[in-house]
């Protein structure tokens, strides 16, 4: 009669359930909450890169100590995301009289300069006409998780915006 009464015996059954269960959903929300936080950081860069293009181009004259303040900004706006993972460039663009997009000034933080006169490549099609100009804000953000379950390695984020000088037919930078 002991062993019939022990098979017929349910008062752990939900215990047991429990212990099956659990560590599945824990994993589950562990990787949700990861690519929440790097769907965030994603945001935070592309506002972050808007940010940069958006100062620059209402801006009539700027220098590289001023570009570097705009970089700083865009530092601030990844908060709480690690500012370190962050590389940008801005470039002002002046198309030629056959529409050819050429570099007319440069500056980085952790992204090479474009060189001056150089042709820009990957506009949109049909973005720039003969002597049209435009401010380029680029930004490539390395994302690293903190848990490291869903996302064990770094994700990079580039992101990239294209603005028209506000004030003026282009912002120049005096020491760039």
């Amino acid at each position: 009669m002991g062993p019939m009464r022990f098979l017929r015996d349910r008062r752990g059954v939900a215990a047991v359930e429990f212990a099956l269960i659990a560590p599945v959903l824990i994993l589950l929300y562990m990787g949700l909450a990861e690519v929440t936080m790097a769907l965030m950081a994603d945001r935070r860069a592309g506002h972050a890169t808007a940010v940069v293009a958006d100062l620059v181009a209402q801006d009539t004259l700027t220098t590289k100590a001023e570009l570097s303040d705009t970089f700083s900004v865009a530092e601030e706006i990844l908060s709480p995301f690690a500012a370190s993972g962050m590389s940008a460039r801005v470039t002002a663009i002046r198309a030629d009289a056959n529409g050819s997009p050429k570099v007319v000034w440069s500056h980085g933080k952790g992204l090479t300069a474009l060189g001056k006169g150089s042709t820009v490549s990957g506009l949109p099609a049909n973005l720039m006409a003969p002597f049209d100009t435009l401010i380029m804000s680029e930004m490539n953000y390395s994302y690293n998780s903190a848990i490291k379950y869903a996302l064990p390695n770094a994700m990079v984020f580039r992101e990239k915006y294209y603005l028209r000088p506000r004030k003026l037919d282009m912002v120049n930078c005096t020491d760039c």
